[in-house]
């Protein structure tokens, strides 16, 4: 299936979730769609470079608190939306509202690719375990130095005020769960696209043997700086429309082990050399995660993450889309 043939079906599967959303009538749909969607964002852009490189990646909250934050910074630079309720009204007013949002999306993704790209320069060169524990000291570095910048709250935190309603949609939360939506499909058809690409080829040399590759003349440093780069990207871009979700944004919900652990164990229990893994794991996950919120507690959310993890590495160690290819072939080989 070409690329934009499953860009159309992927728009046209999120116009259907976005209205038989609606039909709920219970905005709380929208609040746990909206988490459930940007885990989907999260555990697709972890994996391109995670799943399709082999660089496990453990700095995933940094990324998405850089997207975060620079939503914050350039909320109290501009105030843009006190400019836009003191200036303009009517249709104006609600076109303003759709579009700073989306620009936000852009900076925050911006801002992370480049710190991607910086950071893949300055740890490519270190391989496995050495690589894995520098992404945590780059959580480790950025989360301190978000706590001592007054500029966006410090420590104490900053309060993003957003408008209760958006014409033409509705509540505000509808048009966030619908600004993810949009992500989630960029996101997979990148995804797609590259696993599909001579790119997706050049990251599987590297996955499977990179002294292998480097012999064989694949360029691999330049490759593991576009899969950091576009990694990191789509991470901020999942992190930038944090702040209007949460309405109050303090480093420990912005840096949420949550988001390290989960853009990794979504991947692992879905499967890693597809595009597809990461989207089951993190729906299957994200959505046992808001069930057990509403009728147990948030905390065992970590602990589901773990039992999961766990089983599935010893049940299935390639996910849920290995277990399903193992099957269907043995199957196959079975009728022959």
């Amino acid at each position: 299936m070409q690329t934009r043939y499953f860009l159309l079906i992927l728009i046209a599967a999120a116009a259907v979730v976005f209205f038989a959303a609606r039909l709920v009538g219970n905005d709380y749909v929208f609040f746990a769609g909206y988490t459930v969607l940007q885990f989907v964002v999260l555990a697709t852009a972890w994996n391109i470079l995670g799943g399709y490189t082999g660089y496990v990646n453990f700095g995933s909250a940094a990324f998405f608190a850089l997207g975060a934050y620079s939503t914050v910074a350039l909320h109290k630079f501009i105030n843009m939306i006190n400019i836009i309720n003191s200036h303009f009204h009517g249709a104006i007013a609600d076109v303003l509202h759709l579009i700073y949002p989306l620009s936000l999306i852009v900076i925050g993704g911006a801002v992370s690719g480049i710190v991607g790209l910086g950071t893949g320069y300055l740890t490519l060169r270190l391989r496995g375990a050495f690589f894995a524990i520098a992404t945590l000291a780059l959580a480790v570095v950025l989360q301190t130095l978000i706590v001592n910048w007054d500029y966006v709250g410090g420590s104490r935190g900053a309060y993003i005020i957003r408008p209760a309603e958006i014409a033409p949609i509705g509540p505000y939360i509808q048009y966030l769960f619908l600004l993810m939506l949009g992500l989630v499909v960029i996101s997979l058809t990148i995804a797609r696209g590259i696993e599909r690409s001579q790119l997706g080829y050049g990251f599987a040399t590297i996955r499977d043997d990179e002294l292998a590759a480097e012999a064989s003349g694949v360029p691999t440093l330049k490759l593991k700086l576009v899969a950091t780069t576009i990694s990191g990207a789509l991470m901020g871009m999942a992190g930038a429309p944090f702040p209007y979700y949460i309405g109050y944004l303090q480093p420990s919900s912005a840096f949420g082990l949550e988001y390290a652990v989960n853009s990794i164990a979504m991947p692992m229990i879905g499967g890693t050399t597809s595009w597809v893994g990461p989207l089951i794991g993190a729906i299957l996950l994200g959505s046992l995660q808001q069930l057990a919120t509403v009728t147990i507690s948030s905390a065992v959310n970590l602990l589901i993450v773990g039992l999961l993890l766990v089983g599935f590495v010893i049940i299935a160690p390639n996910g849920i889309v290995g277990l399903v290819q193992s099957a269907l072939h043995k199957n196959k080989a079975g009728k022959k």
